[in-house]
Parts: structure tokens; sequence; C-alpha cells
């Protein structure tokens, strides 16, 4: 009996002693962890390959860990992940959480967009539904692809539905016509080729001639605004005088023309008159001595000094 309660102190002995090293180990880890910060992460889309334990990183340089995971309270819709992050760490708000998965089916938590002079995040500056503040989640990398899926599946559906639409037995038609057109169309161009190489070089020659005379005109434009500006002044001032002239000129005859207004009205009312009565006498004495002058040739000057004469018989 002495010996049973021996071992029995021995064994108590023993099991206390590998309790006291468990604990010390355990004190000894979070000694070496030191202070952490507790925050909560709501995913909507599925967390597989999380587990408890799993890493969290910042910036790529591992962080922390998950301590767990579990159905929100709030929204059963949302999945919460809770996470251990060394104290010291900036989490500042504009940090997100992304799950950054593997092949391997092993998935992190990637901490990332922290910027300087924010504010760390706190239940001051964010929501703690939890009792923890939270970190506003990202989809990236395979996870994104995955939740992606569903919606890029449903437009390669419909973009398959189309092409089947358009390479329909009537749209095979149009297209085989439109392909013949457009073959024909680039045998045309290959013809007309050598043409529009000719068209093309006589084009840069026309140019060239336009560029030349574009710079004759520019030359023209220089000598005309030096001519204008070295002997434009002196021409101005001949034609002043001129124009001066001009207008003295003008005056003068219209002075004289107001001066023979009385004589030009006398001559049309009675000078002209007169010399119009003498000229119809004139006409009229005209008349006469070319009626005597006519008598005299035909019938002699007997027919004005006395009858005519009688004519003469032979027996």
């Amino acid at each position: 009996m002495e010996t049973r309660a021996n071992h029995l102190w021995v064994g108590a002995i023993t099991l206390i002693l590998l309790v006291a090293l468990a604990a010390s180990i355990v004190w000894m880890a979070r000694l070496n962890q030191g202070a952490q910060n507790e925050y909560d992460i709501l995913y909507q889309s599925s967390v597989t390959g999380l587990a408890t334990g799993s890493q969290v990183s910042f910036a790529g340089v591992p962080v922390g860990q998950v301590s767990e995971i579990a159905l929100s309270s709030q929204d059963p819709e949302f999945v919460r992940v809770r996470i251990k992050v060394k104290d010291g760490i900036p989490i500042l708000v504009g940090t997100t959480a992304t799950i950054q998965s593997s092949f391997t089916g092993v998935a992190t938590i990637l901490l990332d967009g922290a910027r300087k002079d924010q504010p760390p995040i706190t239940c001051e500056t964010t929501a703690c539904p939890e009792g923890v503040p939270l970190i506003p989640p990202q989809d990236g990398g395979i996870n994104a692809l995955l939740n992606s899926a569903p919606l890029l599946f449903e437009r390669l559906s419909t973009l398959t539905e189309n092409l089947n639409i358009l390479l329909g037995p009537t749209n095979q038609e149009e297209i085989t016509r439109i392909l013949y057109n457009t073959d024909r169309l680039t045998a045309g161009l290959a013809d007309a080729t050598p043409e529009l190489k000719q068209n093309l070089i006589e084009f840069r020659t026309t140019i060239a001639e336009f560029n030349e005379t574009l710079d004759g005109l520019q030359k023209l434009t220089a000598t005309a605004d030096t001519f204008m500006g070295n002997e434009g002044e002196g021409l101005a001032k001949e034609l002043k005088t001129t124009l001066a002239s001009a207008t003295r000129a003008a005056d003068a005859l219209a002075a004289t023309l107001e001066d023979t207004r009385p004589a030009a009205r006398e001559l049309r009312e009675t000078t002209l008159p007169a010399t119009e009565a003498t000229l119809q006498d004139l006409r009229a004495t005209s008349r006469a001595l070319r009626s005597i002058s006519e008598k005299l040739e035909s019938e002699g000057i007997g027919s004005i000094i006395g009858g005519r004469a009688l004519p003469t018989y032979e027996e």
C-alpha cells in the first residue's frame, strides 16, 4: 500500500509539472507575441481556405493570424473573420483586407492600402458591431475571379448566342457577299495602284509649284511693303495736291457756267428764233432762185422778160 501511495504521489507531481510546463510554454509564446489588437472583417463571399491560425500579412510582412471564423450575429449573410495583429502595425483608415488564395487550398489575409497621415482604425473612426473595429474587405486574386465567374459565364453565353445569330444562314450569305465585294475592291485598288502613284507624283509637283508661288507672293508682298514704306508717303502727298488742284478747277468751272447762264438764256430765247426765221427766208429765196434758174435753162430768158416764143414753121 505504501508503494502504491508513493506511485500516486509521483504521478500527481509529474502531472502538475507537465501542466506547469505547458502553461509556461503558452505564457512564453504570448510573451514573445507581445500585445495584439483585434479586428473584424465581414465577407459576403466564401472564405474557403481560411482557418483559425491562418496567416495575416501586411504588404507581404507577417503581422498576425486569424483567431476566429464565424457567421455574423448581425447578418448571417456575412462571414465574420476576427484577426489579431501585432501592436504597432499601422492599421490606418483606408486599409483593406484581401483573401489571397493559392492552388494548394491554403488562404491568407493580406492587409494593404494604408495611407500616411490617416487616423488609425478604431471604434471611433469605424463601426464596431462585435466590439472590435471593422476592416473593410476587398476581393482580389483567385477569389475575385471565382466571385466573378457566374457573371463571366453569363456574358460568354450571351456572346455565344449572339455569334450564333450573327453566323446564321442569312447572315452567312451577306458576309459572303461582303467578302466578295471586298475582294473585288482590293483587286481594283491593286490595278489602280500605278495610276494612284502617278497622281501622287503629280500632286507633289503641284504642291512644290504652289509653294514656289507662295514664296514669290511673299517676296512681292515684302517688296510692296518696302516700296510703300519708302515712297508711299511722297505719293500720298502728290495725290493730295492733285486732288486739291482738281477741286479748285471744278469750282472754277462751276463759277464759269454760272456766269454764262444769262447769255445762254438770251441766245436760246431771242437769237436762236431770229436766226431760225432768217434761215427759213433764205430757204424760200433759194427755192425761188432755183425755180428761175430751171426756167432759164428750159425756156430761155424770154420766159422771164415776155411771153413764150412762138414756134417757127417751114413750108
